[in-house]
């Protein structure tokens, strides 16, 4: 990452919140003056990232400009559009938007808000004012947590990851709200595109966005776009979509034999994945579709047929996590799913290339590096689950199958051998059952003050008796069988169980065979587990190719 240079002088330097600060303005107002006015101070340090500016610059420039501690126009506009539109602020911005691009003021629009912005406009352009309010706008939804409007990290995203988009193409975003996708992905000037959004008012606002900016071949309609597709003979090269989540009232009882559904019809959980075939309908042979999903599409079981019919056909390409905090309204991760309709059907992909963000900066770069991506078989994908989370898939590709079942087997090795050498010698019983000796029950100890009830057995607190020979004797057939219930639900009676009477010589003798066969067991365990765990890795590699037998 580039730094800027070091001052020439020594005066303090702040950062563009702490101008913000200053000039009584939002930090999305700082980034549109550095982009706005040529004469603004350029950095003085910092990085690319988190530029430094020189204070005395900076007040030099702010008092030029009248910014300084005065309220800005830009911030008294916004004031007084919130105290008329509160929380429909989409209108408001939209009504200023009207007034820029029609002339006459709106009769919603107050005649402050009227002044203020013809004063903005004629000290820069109606462009760029109604790009700062929604600059402004769109910071205020973020640290609401909403997600009424796409984020700037999932508009990054978007447009890294749909590439170089040809200026003759037709771009289509089915839920465009206020046009941030639509707008944004590709060159400004050129494709074609094409919009719908159930909101009258975001729709309003997001064409006249577009017509400010002297985009004629921007055409966005009004309507619910399941319901009632307003563009239902389109076809285009890319389709773009932040889609509502979670809702289950999207119509499925009256689409249950529409034919936008290729893959199957989703149930009324699966909403996400309604719109998701909605946007590939509306795609032409070769075209592609880039929509945002929640991280759980990728494996709730109500989608699972669904998912599969994806991978089949060979219409999935990529799948990419992006880091937790790329949503406005959450800190969980969320998908973007890479669709492409195959021109042919020897056009199918072979393999999804699923590629895992999760641990990056949700600021820092998209890039990912060489063990977050993995290319992975539709075979693989097409299991009962059909799981298609990046994270699971990355992971399982980077597994040295190799060296770890190298290592297992050693360990397994290890621990059989171990096993045997823990079973303690016995012989033949040259006496009668040691039950059938002599015996006083536990709760008698007790009360004797050599045993304390323990936590989940009792327990020898005198040397007159070994707590080892007493758990042994606990867990004997005849004790088993006194703590077993008529229903067969076997709980420790310690109060009511008998062991027999023995010198600590002999109890010792019993103990240590006793504890023996306890560590026998838990051996047997562990030997168990890595049996299972060997198996399983040594099945799943042979099946990737990961593992071969040996010649």
């Amino acid at each position: 990452m580039a730094n800027h240079p070091a001052p020439s002088v020594g005066g303090p330097l702040v950062t563009g919140s702490e101008i913000a600060r200053l000039a009584g303005v939002t930090r999305a107002a700082v980034s549109n003056w550095r982009r706005r006015y040529e004469d603004f101070p350029p950095p003085a340090g910092g990085g690319a990232t988190s530029p430094l500016f020189d204070l005395a610059a900076v007040q030099t420039w702010l008092d030029k400009q009248r910014k300084g501690q005065d309220v800005s126009v830009e911030v008294q506009l916004w004031q007084a559009l919130r105290a008329v539109y509160g929380d429909d602020m989409i209108g408001g911005l939209a009504d200023v938007a009207q007034l820029f691009a029609g002339g006459e003021a709106p009769e919603a629009l107050p005649t402050d808000a009227v002044r203020l912005a013809r004063q903005l406009g004629e000290s820069g352009s109606p462009r760029d004012v109604v790009n700062a309010l929604t600059e402004r706008f769109t910071d205020s939804v973020r640290r609401a947590g909403s997600d009424q409007v796409t984020s700037p990290r999932i508009v990054q995203a978007v447009r890294r990851f749909a590439g170089k988009v040809p200026a003759d193409a037709t771009l289509f975003d089915p839920a465009c709200g206020i046009g941030t996708l639509l707008l944004t992905v590709g060159p400004e000037h050129g494709p074609t595109r094409c919009g719908q959004e159930a909101d009258a008012r975001s729709a309003r606002f997001a064409q006249l966005r577009a017509d400010l900016t002297g985009r004629a071949d921007v055409d966005i309609a009004t309507g619910d776009s399941l319901r009632d597709d307003r563009w239902p003979d389109l076809k285009a090269d890319l389709v773009v979509c932040d889609p509502p989540v979670g809702a289950t009232d999207w119509g499925r009882e009256d689409l249950l034999l529409d034919p936008r559904w290729e893959l199957g019809t989703p149930s009324r959980a699966e909403g996400e994945l309604a719109w998701l075939q909605h946007a590939y309908a509306h795609t032409a042979p070769g075209g592609r579709v880039l929509m945002v999903m929640p991280a759980s599409v990728a494996y709730r079981k109500a989608g699972r047929r669904i998912r599969a019919e994806l991978v089949r056909r060979g219409i999935l390409t990529d799948i990419i996590a992006l880091p937790p905090g790329s949503a406005a309204s959450h800190a969980l991760p969320v998908h973007l799913w890479h669709l492409r309709r195959p021109q042919s059907p020897d056009d199918a992909v072979a393999r999804v290339r699923m590629v895992d963000l999760t641990a990056n900066d949700p600021d820092g770069p998209l890039e990912p590096g060489p063990n977050q991506t993995a290319d992975v078989p539709l075979i693989e994908l097409l299991d009962d689950a059909v799981d298609l989370t990046p994270g699971r898939h990355v992971e399982e590709s980077h597994r040295d199958y190799a060296t770890e079942y190298l290592a297992l087997r050693q360990e397994l090795a290890e621990q059989v051998r171990l096993l045997a050498d823990l079973l303690p010698t016995l012989m033949g019983g040259i006496a009668p059952s040691a039950l059938e000796a002599p015996s006083v029950s536990v709760a008698d100890l007790a009360r004797a003050g050599l045993v304390e009830y323990g936590d989940p057995e009792p327990v020898s607190v005198s040397e007159q008796l070994d707590t080892d020979y007493l758990q042994g004797f606990l867990r004997s057939a005849t004790n088993t069988r006194r703590s077993t219930s008529a229903s067969g639900t076997y709980r420790l009676d310690g109060k009511g169980a008998r062991i027999p009477q023995m010198d600590i010589a002999v109890q010792r003798r019993y103990g240590a065979a006793f504890r023996a066969l306890m560590e026998f067991e838990e051996g047997a365990r562990r030997v168990a587990e890595l049996s299972k765990q060997t198996a399983t890795l040594a099945r799943d590699g042979l099946g990737n190719g990961a593992l071969s037998p040996e010649e």
